[in-house]
């Protein structure tokens, strides 16, 4: 095996921009939440980094990318004992390790998103044990039967450049899943519960968005020849992706309230983004744009039926990231080219309907995957050492009640 010192130090950096994601995604929930509640998720998201790479070392990367069927790794790699061996199926030109850290921010940032479908209301160790329960038997399967090559979907030639299936998809129907478990807030719909502080979750989707770039190009996983202009292509369909959310999200905004909001642009924007993230090394620049404005369009829609069938997403990670997700995901079939990468044949691209029907048959596995275990999980957790906070906790706020701190002193001034 050949290492280029390029392509290490190019995946280094990635890796350091996925991991930034995560206090990025903190802020951007944090922002969102009233402010009784600001520090639990900033918490929660900090904490799961923890609790995220101690398990993907010690099992979670050797069940995603061990080497045994189709359905899951042996224990080849536990605890990076020979994470220096060459991953099966993959021809690298850095460090496996290097590899393995990589793939290691993307299992905490997936694990992170769930922190917003469970805003104000989760346990701070019940979270902690659901992450860890939730990354072997969810995650992991998810992520070998479609990242690793001897995995089954990727042996039917499913596309996922960078986690719409085992990422997005995944996050959504697990969040839809946690919140049916640990149920509505207390008040909610009834009381506003309006975002405490929106320049902190527009910080947050500047970081994400940032991040975002080493989440898609950085799987390229090399700058070199062919490679590097893979990461290129990659990195500017990321960036019309999101511009094209942005725009779609607030443009029908605009026309439905007459007001563009930034809560919207934050929205739309990320939109893009998970939208993008599985055909970004599958699409030129013109689709990216295209699949970013279906997203803003389509996250817009999704994120008000919550209020129609009464589900407490609290922060619409079933909405912005299982739907546009779905919608990524089934675009790689449509807006594929050969143009950008010689593996990918859409409908437009003249490769007919096979491939759009595998990449709907990963969306269709993945949800269902992700809905059943993760209701178990959340089931069992709750059921032995809990993973809903008391009422009373919830109406005190978890910053003070679990935290014994507040994100702001609130002082009273006589004149």
């Amino acid at each position: 095996m050949h290492v280029d010192a390029g392509d290490t130090a190019w995946l280094l950096l990635c890796t350091m921009l996925v991991l930034f994601m995560t206090p990025g995604l903190g802020f951007f929930y944090g922002g969102m939440v009233r402010s009784k509640h600001v520090l639990s998720m900033l918490a929660q998201n900090f904490a799961v980094i923890a609790v995220g790479s101690v398990v993907w070392v010690l099992v979670g990367y050797t069940l995603a990318f061990g080497h045994a069927d189709s359905l899951i790794g042996d224990l080849r790699f536990a605890g990076f004992g020979r994470a220096h061996a060459a991953v099966p199926g993959l021809d690298l030109h850095v460090p496996p390790l290097a590899f393995a850290a990589f793939q290691m921010m993307f299992a905490v940032i997936t694990v992170a998103l769930l922190t917003g479908a469970g805003a104000d209301r989760m346990r701070f160790g019940g979270f902690l044990a659901f992450s860890a329960l939730w990354l072997l038997f969810v995650y992991a399967p998810i992520a070998h039967w479609v990242f690793s090559p001897t995995g089954w979907l990727s042996r039917l030639g499913v596309l996922d450049f960078a986690g719409g299936t085992v990422v997005e998809v995944n996050a959504g129907a697990s969040a839809l899943a946690l919140v049916l478990v640990l149920r509505a807030r207390r008040g909610w719909p009834r009381e506003p519960m309006a975002p405490h502080s929106l320049p902190f979750t527009l910080l947050g989707a500047g970081i994400l968005w940032f991040g975002w770039f080493g989440f898609n190009a950085g799987s390229a996983l090399a700058t070199g020849g062919a490679s590097g202009d893979l990461a290129a292509q990659a990195l500017v369909s990321t960036q019309l992706a999101a511009c094209g959310g942005l725009l779609g999200w607030i443009a029908l905004e605009w026309r439905a309230t007459g007001h563009a909001t930034t809560l919207g642009a934050a929205s739309g924007a990320v939109s893009g983004l998970v939208a993008i993230t599985p055909a970004a090394g599958y699409v030129d620049t013109v689709g990216g744009f295209v699949i970013g404005l279906l997203a803003g369009a389509a996250g817009l829609f999704a994120v008000r039926l919550k209020f129609r069938f009464r589900y407490d997403d609290s922060l619409d990670v079933v909405g912005v990231h299982g739907v546009c997700g779905v919608v990524g995901t089934l675009a790689v079939g449509v807006l594929a080219t050969h143009t950008v990468n010689p593996v990918a044949h859409g409908l437009i691209d003249g490769g007919g309907a096979r491939l759009l029907g595998v990449q709907a048959l990963a969306v269709v596995v993945a949800a269902v995957w992700a809905f059943g275990l993760t209701w178990l999980i959340a089931q069992l957790v709750q059921r032995t050492i809990g993973l809903r906070v008391s009422d009373a906790v919830e109406l005190q706020g978890l910053d003070a009640a679990v935290h014994a701190e507040t994100a702001y002193d609130h002082a009273s001034f006589r004149s």
